[in-house]
Parts: C-alpha cells; structure tokens; sequence
C-alpha cells in the first residue's frame, strides 16, 4: 500500500484569475492505494457523504483509468468539499502521485497535472489546472496554455472558512464577459506584483498584489459577511485578502508566523458576528503531494 498526503490549495489569489494557485500546508487530503484487477473507492472524512464511490464518478477513478493502473482507493477526506479550496484536485493529484508510484509509470509531476486535471474535470465540469498543479507541484504556480511555472514560495496565512457553500457553477456564472480597459490594465499590475513577490518571499507585494476589481467583486457577493471579514482581517495585520477559488473560504496573507493568531481571531469574529459559524487554518504556503510508503 502507497499513502500520499495532498494538500489543499487556494486558487486565483485575486488578480490571477485561471492562472494562479498556491499548495496549502493545512488542511490535507490523505490518500492510500493498493493493486486491484478493478478500481474501487471509498471515501471517509470531511463531507464524505457527498462523495461518490462510483469510479466513472468520482475524480480519482478518472487518474487511475488514464494511467491504467487500477486499484483499491481510500481517501480520507481533509479538505472540505464545495469550500473553496480545491477539495477534488487534492484527491486527484494524490492519486496521480500515488497510483504512478505504485505501478512506477515514471510521469514527472509536470506530466501528472493534465492527468489530474482531466480526473478533476469529472466533478468540475472543467479541466483546469490551477489546483491540481500547485497540489501537486507546492508552492506558487502559474498555469498558462504554453506551460506551468511554479516558485517555491514560503508565507504564512490563514484561512477562514465559514459553514456555507458556494456553487463552482454560480461562482462561474458570476464571472463578466467583459471588462473595463482600466480595470484590466490595473489587474495585470497587479499579477505581476504579486508574482515578483512570491519570488521574493514578499508578503506586502503579495498583499498589494491581490487586488482585483474584475472577478473578485462578483464572487465575493456571494460570501455573506465578506466585507466584514476582509476589513477586520486587515486592521489585523493581513497584508491583502481575497476570495479563495470560487470560495466561500477567504484567504488572507500575513507578514509573519506571530501575525496569524490575530488575524484568525478577527475574521473568525466577524463571521461570528454575522451568524455565521466558521473555522480558521492557521498554516502557510507549502509543499507537493508527499509520499509515504507502508508497504
């Protein structure tokens, strides 16, 4: 047997809609795969119950069919489903690490991300790469048509994650069609703002980076409380804060490790006082899929 962890990610960082994404230290997607004659699924953990089992369903019997390595798949359910922060990819890309190991197809980690991509298409509708290639890879990544660069950038953050639910698809349909010249000249500094500072390990230009006067607004309607959380979290120490994916979970970058008590407690409080319950994860970007061997 072959366990991987996989961590979550958060996706778009606001300026970098489609194209950004950073690994998550916490929370995780635990993943164990044996040989079978035929791919079986179970799922246990965080939102289990909205899982399906069947492999033409559920993303990981999509990975073990393209890399035609059947097998049993347990996954233990870290990363909350519908939450913003790449629940299916993590399940994905820690059956694609952990499936090429253990039938050693000897893929790269770059060649698994279509592959991971394509399986999370199954629960998406779509197969974008902007969570499985950071889940995979760690760090910092930019995913692009031409290729994926990734950084291995280093900052700590917090997430706040409230006890509500935003579709993927109305998060999509909220996106405009258009924009305004201005707004788009305004956001494209803005990504490379932020992308200079995760070379540099920056949390100011990452903060300042993250702006975003397109997408963000749309999505972030959808968020009850997020005006609130956003500004205490600010008035926090938070260099910058934005919708994580397609939300509802809200992403917040800190200067320091010390910094993130504060900042969890105030936007933990500002959902409280909205009615809404909530939990905070005190982590930092971080690494890949890691595997552990139990054999």
């Amino acid at each position: 047997m072959l366990t991987v962890r996989a961590p979550a990610t958060s996706a778009n960082l606001g300026s970098g809609f489609d194209v950004f994404g950073v690994a998550l230290g916490t929370p995780a997607d635990i993943v164990r795969v044996s040989r079978a004659s035929e791919t079986t699924i179970t799922v246990t953990g965080t939102g289990s119950e909205y899982i399906p089992e069947d492999p033409k369903k559920n993303t990981v019997g999509a990975v073990a069919e393209a890399l035609d390595a059947p097998a049993h798949i347990e996954i233990d359910k870290g990363v909350r489903p519908s939450s913003g922060l790449g629940s299916s990819a993590a399940s994905a890309a820690g059956a694609a690490v952990a499936l090429n190991e253990l039938y050693d197809r000897g893929r790269s980690r770059k060649e698994l991300v279509p592959i991971a991509a394509e399986g999370e298409a199954i629960v998406s509708g779509t197969a974008h790469a902007d969570n499985v290639a950071p889940s995979l890879l760690g760090g910092f990544v930019i995913v692009t048509d031409d290729g994926i660069t990734q950084v291995d950038a280093s900052l700590p953050v917090v997430v706040c994650l409230p006890e509500t639910t935003v579709s993927t698809r109305d998060a999509r349909g909220v996106v405009p069609e258009q924009a305004r010249l201005g707004d788009v000249v305004d956001t494209v500094g803005h990504a490379a703002t932020l992308t200079v500072g995760m070379t540099r390990n920056d949390p100011d230009l990452v903060g300042r980076g993250m702006a975003d006067e397109i997408v963000t607004p749309e999505r972030s309607a959808l968020i009850d409380g997020y005006d609130t959380v956003r500004e205490s979290a600010l008035e926090s120490g938070a260099t910058g804060v934005t919708v994580s994916g397609a939300g509802p979970a809200i992403l917040a970058i800190c200067r320091t490790e010390s910094d993130r008590g504060a900042v969890a407690g105030a936007m933990l409080d500002a959902f409280d006082d909205a009615g809404i319950e909530s939990r905070a994860y005190q982590t930092a970007i971080g690494e890949g899929a890691h595997v552990y061997d139990e054999s």
